[in-house]
């Protein structure tokens, strides 16, 4: 296998080395250090590709990767349950009622999935605004209002009540059996 000359073999590991950068003057509690993405990046020649990790001083790099490691080798999320009611899958970006698709917009789609994340959690429209479009309050909140309609209109006549309005405050997302 022919190295370019910028990465010559006597750099090349095969496990991932880490380099402690430096102590924060502010944080000295925390050290920084690079993890690379890949045993290539640990060549002192290639600039600093990988990760920035904060971690208590003192922390050995063997600690750092076995966390690493092991949170590369995680199990993957549980698919979403399937059958009847809302399901949510924010991975493939679906959600789907009683099985059927729902064809959502981008928004209707965060609006559904922040809810169903946190049930039974009143959210003012305010909160809904910040967190879902992104932006402060500004003006007349309607614009929730007119989302959330929509929604319950997509979710059908056995699921529109999912969403509750929480008079004079906003929206909560309320679990079938619940």
């Amino acid at each position: 296998m022919t190295r370019p000359p910028w990465r010559p073999d006597r750099f090349h590991r095969k496990e991932p080395t880490m380099r402690h950068l430096t102590a924060l003057p502010d944080l000295p509690d925390l050290t920084v250090t690079l993890v690379p993405e890949s045993p290539e990046a640990t060549n002192s020649t290639v600039p600093l590709v990988g990760y920035l990790v904060l971690a208590p001083a003192g922390t050995q790099p063997n600690q750092l990767t076995e966390l690493i490691n092991a949170s590369r080798t995680a199990a993957p999320p549980p698919a979403p349950a399937t059958g009847r009611g809302i399901t949510v899958d924010t991975e493939e970006r679906t959600a789907t009622v009683d099985g059927r698709p729902l064809r959502l917009t981008y928004l209707e789609f965060e609006l559904l999935a922040h809810l169903v994340k946190h049930p039974h959690r009143v959210y003012t429209r305010e909160q809904l605004v910040a967190t879902i479009w992104g932006y402060g309050p500004v003006g007349d909140q309607r614009t929730v209002d007119v989302h959330v309609a929509r929604l319950r209109r997509k979710l059908g006549a056995a699921h529109r009540e999912r969403i509750v309005t929480v008079r004079r405050v906003g929206y909560k997302y309320t679990p079938p059996g619940s």
